[in-house]
């Protein structure tokens, strides 16, 4: 089973999301996407599966320092050009694994994902 993890390398719930699966046996790949980036195909994917308000992360503080004028009237193809621009403003982690994908953290949806 091929599980990989993307994120943020120093983001707190990315630790604690590395942490459950390193703690359950749980073997996975990283992809820091402020170090490596992100690819379109990979946004479009996960927006049309979980949906864009899942996938922006709107509370964090990269989004909330955009002008108002770029967090008004957000369509899908705005929110992808910030999302490939910075990606900070992408929710983590998300989580790609078995044909699902698992976006931010709670352990009950890993245990429950990975038969814990």
């Amino acid at each position: 089973m091929t599980v990989t993890i993307y994120g943020i390398k120093n983001c707190d719930t990315m630790k604690k999301a590395r942490s459950w699966l390193e703690d359950h046996g749980v073997a996975y790949e990283f992809h820091d996407y402020k170090a490596s980036g992100m690819d379109r195909g990979h946004l479009e994917s996960w927006i049309d599966q979980a949906g864009l308000d899942t996938v922006l992360n709107r509370a964090g503080t990269t989004f909330r320092k955009l002008p108002d004028a770029e967090r008004e009237n957000l369509t899908r193809e705005k929110a992808i050009a910030l999302m490939l621009d910075q990606p900070s403003m992408i929710k983590r982690p998300v989580l790609e694994t078995k044909g699902k994908l698992l976006v931010g953290f709670k352990p009950e949806i890993y245990a429950g994902t990975f038969g814990d």
